[in-house]
Formats: C-alpha cells, sequence, structure tokens
C-alpha cells in the first residue's frame, strides 16, 4: 500500500538493500519492481547482517529479511515488518499481514531449504529418508523450534520439491533476464 505510492510518486528515492547482487534479498526487490512498476536503487552489502545495519542507521529504507534476523529489531520497535511475502501469515509474525492483504498480491517470496542428494540414489532409499526427516522436521517440538525462528516445516515429498524448484527456476530466471540482472 503505502509504500508502493510512495515509491510511485518518488522514482529511484527508496533504497533497498540486500545481501548482495543475484542474491535472492536483491532478487526480492526486483521482483517488486517488476509487479509494481517501481523503480527502487538497488544497495548491494557483503551478507544480510551488514544491510540489517544499513536501515537501522537509516542509510536504506527497506530491506528483504527472514523474521528470524530481524526478530529482535522488530521486538524492540527498531524496525517494522510491511508484509510477509507468503501466501499466509507468519506464525511468528501473527499481527503482520500478507503481501496480498497489504495491496500486493502475487507477491510471494520464499526462502527455503531442502535436503539434497545424489541423481542416482536408490528410490528406496530416498523414500527412507524423505520420510525420517519429515518425522523429524514435523514433529512437535522440532515445529515449535522451526517456528519460532521463522520457518514453517513442510517435509514435502521428492516430487513436491521437484515442482518447487521448476517453478522457482522459471520465476527467476524470468526476473533475472526482464531486469536486466548481472550476477558479479
Amino acid at each position: 500500500g503505502d509504500l508502493i505510492t510512495y515509491a510511485k510518486a518518488h522514482p529511484g528515492a527508496i533504497k533497498y538493500g540486500s545481501s548482495g547482487v543475484g542474491t535472492p534479498v536483491h532478487l526480492a526487490g526486483e521482483l517488486m519492481q517488476q509487479m509494481t512498476g517501481i523503480q527502487m536503487l538497488h544497495v548491494p552489502y557483503k551478507g544480510i547482517a551488514l544491510a540489517m545495519t544499513a536501515i537501522l542507521a537509516g542509510d536504506i529504507q527497506i530491506t528483504y529479511a527472514t523474521p528470524l534476523s530481524g526478530a529482535a529489531h522488530l521486538k524492540s520497535g527498531r524496525l517494522r515488518a510491511l508484509a510477509v511475502a507468503a501466501p499466509s501469515r507468519f506464525p511468528s509474525l501473527p499481527d503482520v499481514p500478507t503481501s496480498a492483504e497489504a495491496g500486493l498480491a502475487g507477491y510471494e517470496v520464499d526462502f527455503w531449504y531442502a535436503l539434497l542428494g545424489a541423481a542416482g540414489m536408490p528410490g528406496a532409499l530416498v523414500e527412507r529418508i524423505q520420510r525420517d526427516v519429515a518425522a523429524i522436521v514435523t514433529a512437535p517440538e522440532m515445529k515449535e523450534s522451526l517456528v519460532a525462528q521463522g520457518c514453517i516445516p513442510v517435509g514435502s515429498k521428492p516430487a513436491e520439491l521437484n515442482a518447487l524448484i521448476a517453478r522457482e527456476y522459471a520465476l527467476w530466471a524470468k526476473v533475472v533476464k526482464e531486469r536486466g540482472v548481472k550476477v558479479e
């Protein structure tokens, strides 16, 4: 809402910090610009910690961060979460609207982790590892710990992960091409 309205009225006035050129944080900003037609100035840092320092110092106006990396500053009131770029609200940030609720439907940027194995692993071994890992990450104690860190444990099947990777690759390849991102 307000961020996009301001950015449209003041092209290039908003500086957004990232953890470096070509990183997911950089591409999140490029996707937002692509979807909204706004123009922001990208300021790459060598890691998200330096981008967080910059936003706290007022050198940049926004950054894209995981709930965990901004948690202490959100709690202290030094940072304000504008939205979560996910289809639903984060359990660790229940009062923060989704991007869609904040007026930017379709803006979803998931930072995720996956357990990968060699291409030739036997199917039975893949199934056993997947089943064991899913049981671990969705166990109540582990799930509670992961949610407290801003993660949403899934424990998906290999076919679901492959589909996610294909979707993500297509999305980010398009953003890189259309926005002219040059990876250093």
